[in-house]
Order: structure tokens, then C-alpha cells, then sequence
């Protein structure tokens, strides 16, 4: 018998078009969570993925994506896809837990894994995170928050002259 997990309700959370684009100095995290109130599941076997859009002034909640089927089923690879999918336009991953093949997949994808060492509120991460946006983010999180962003120069016109 072959058990296949499906995504089976995905919800936005904004309620236009333009407060679910990915606005300058914002970044996307998700959480794979059981209650969607802590960070409490292992990837793979999470029912819910949260995706909330952070700045350092603000952050809502964009998206829930609910899982079902056997989740806790090992070596079923199939089940990595829609959750892959589901974050793919997210900077950072929080999780209870991650299996080797799926971090790889979400390294890979230039999402930044990060793994709890026991459960913690989501709520409390997303302010030591916005906590840290306001200061000097580490070089890893600056990566991540020009994910899927075009980088900018700024570079100052000189005459040409002036170095001959």
C-alpha cells in the first residue's frame, strides 16, 4: 500500500495582492509546527508549515500550509516535495527536527535551517529575530534576507580624469 502526504489546505493570510509581495528589507521564515503556535515539529512530519513575513518594525503571519497523510512514514521521500514547495520562497526554516536528505534539499534551495533544541514559541523567536534585524544581523542572516532579491550597487560617478 503506497500512502501519499498532500497538501491539503493552503492559506493566505494577506488580504491583497500587494501585502503578499516581498517588500524591501522584509524576509519570509517558516515553522514547522503542530499547533502553529511553537516551533514543535520535525519537517517531515509536520502538519503545518507557518510562513511569516518579517521586518525589524513588523511581522504578520502570510500563509499556513496543512499537511496529511503519513507523515511520520521514514524513507518516503515523496512526502519532502509539497513541504519543500511550500517554503521555497522562505530565507529561514525553523524546525524541532530535520532528516538528512530534506536539509539537504532545503540547503540547496538557499534556505537557512534552523533546528530548536526543544520546542519554543513561534512568537518569541520572531522577536529575538526582529531583535537582531534592528542591530548588526550576522553575515549568514544578511545572505538570507536578500534572498530572491536582486542585488543592488551604489556606486559613486568619478571623473576619469582624476586618475590618469
Amino acid at each position: 500500500m503506497v500512502r501519499r502526504l498532500r497538501l491539503i489546505r493552503a492559506m493566505r493570510i494577506a488580504t491583497n495582492a500587494d501585502e503578499t509581495k516581498e517588500r524591501a528589507g522584509t524576509v519570509k521564515i517558516a515553522f514547522a509546527t503542530e499547533d502553529l503556535k511553537r516551533v514543535d515539529a520535525h519537517f517531515g512530519w509536520a502538519k503545518n508549515i507557518a510562513v511569516y513575513e518579517l521586518s525589524d518594525e513588523e511581522c504578520k503571519l502570510v500563509e499556513v500550509f496543512q499537511f496529511e497523510g503519513d507523515l511520520k512514514e521514514d524513507g518516503n521521500e515523496s512526502k519532502l516535495t509539497p513541504k519543500v514547495e511550500a517554503v521555497m520562497d522562505c530565507a529561514i526554516l525553523y524546525v524541532a527536527a530535520i532528516g538528512a536528505s530534506a536539509a539537504a534539499r532545503i540547503v540547496q534551495k538557499g534556505i537557512h535551517p534552523i533546528k530548536v533544541n526543544q520546542p519554543e514559541e513561534i512568537a518569541d523567536l520572531l522577536a529575538k529575530l526582529q531583535a537582531v534585524l534592528k542591530g548588526n544581523p550576522p553575515p549568514w542572516l544578511r545572505k538570507a534576507l536578500l534572498k530572491g532579491k536582486e542585488r543592488e550597487f551604489d556606486f559613486d560617478e568619478e571623473d576619469e580624469g582624476a586618475h590618469a
